[in-house]
């Protein structure tokens, strides 16, 4: 599961005027080699899970496990096999390899846009931020990447502040999916037919559903293209992130629309909804992914979440805006992503 964060910040005297941002810094040539390098090494976990999206049937042949030291050694050898046989599908079948990179290079731009948007934002009302955190997770692990982060490293100005660098996150990541979703909802076709086995359904959003509807595609019995798998988990990734709760960036937008008091226990109501679905889930859908869900949130909930340093009216257009990320929220959200069957 990908998730982003804003670590806590600490608070501090402010040293000049909160209501005129304060001249930053750029980043340094070896913070652009370390951010640099963990893009790269995304880019390179991530396409292997867009190969094996596009060459689900991989299962490498094992012997059944024997002894002690069979069992424990099992589990490795069967994952250095499956990273193998990717590697060979790669090299024997270069529209596998095509496919991987078509979807890595679809993720990461909806990342980069996502946490782009929180940078320049942070930019512009003078806060101290790095540049985005890519985490690469190990081949063949979920989808490749633990997702992406900023950290704030100064107090957050101003209400209007902590709103705007909340959102402005979502906001970019869902404009830069939407072109993304079109082609990959335009690219579908009909799954082939599974005798037998584990059948994983990826359950659509409120948006597939939506251009589905204004295009023509069809939603009903499709295999998952790179570019389909892109736009669904940066749909998971947007609904996650706006969840009113701790330092996830709904909860910014939480915190700075309605206060302490309200973020803390709209959160907590939050916390609550969310493990009731994942029972849920589990019962109706056989996937336990909810419960992952519920400790992640439950885990942003003990974060305490500073207030900013000054606090002003909203004004009118940020209510629109707010309104407009409930229905982002709304077009993102899927209440049970996986059906497992």
């Amino acid at each position: 599961m990908m998730s982003e964060s804003v670590q806590t910040i600490q608070p501090f005297v402010p040293s000049h005027d909160v209501s005129s941002p304060r001249a930053l810094a750029g980043p340094t040539a070896r913070e652009w080699i370390r951010h640099i390098i963990l893009l790269l090494l995304t880019l390179v976990t991530t396409t292997f899970a867009g190969i094996a999206i596009a060459v689900p049937a991989l299962d490498p042949q094992m012997p059944e496990a024997s002894g002690v030291l069979g069992y424990l050694f099992y589990v490795p050898e069967y994952y250095g096999r499956l990273v193998g046989a990717v590697i060979q599908s790669a090299a024997a079948t270069p529209g596998s390899l095509s496919s991987g990179l078509t979807f890595s290079i679809a993720l990461l731009t909806i990342l980069t846009a996502h946490e782009m948007g929180h940078y320049l934002a942070c930019r512009y009302y003078g806060v101290e931020a790095t540049l985005p955190f890519f985490i690469p997770a190990p081949p063949m692990f979920l989808a490749g990447t633990f997702g992406a982060f900023i950290k704030m490293k100064s107090p957050i100005p101003t209400r209007r502040a902590l709103f705007d660098i909340g959102l402005a996150g979502p906001l970019a990541g869902f404009v830069a999916l939407l072109p993304i979703a079109l082609g990959g909802l335009l690219r579908l076709q009909p799954a082939p037919h599974q005798a037998e086995g584990t059948v994983i359904i990826f359950n659509d959003p409120l948006l597939f559903q939506i251009i589905a509807k204004l295009s023509g595609a069809s939603l009903v019995d499709a295999a998952p293209n790179p570019l389909y798998m892109a736009a669904w988990l940066g749909l998971l990734v947007t609904s996650l992130n706006l969840m009113p709760v701790g330092q996830l960036d709904g909860g910014h937008g939480t915190f700075a629309v309605f206060g302490q008091r309200a973020h803390l226990l709209i959160g907590r109501l939050a916390l609550v909804t969310v493990a009731l679905m994942s029972v849920l889930g589990f019962i109706w859908h056989g996937s336990p992914s909810g419960f992952l869900y519920t400790v992640l949130l439950a885990v942003m909930l003990m974060v305490r979440h500073p207030a900013p340093e000054k606090t002003e009216p909203m004004g009118h257009v940020r209510i629109v805006v707010a309104i407009v990320t409930l229905i982002v929220f709304a077009l993102s959200f899927v209440p049970f992503p996986i059906t497992i069957r």
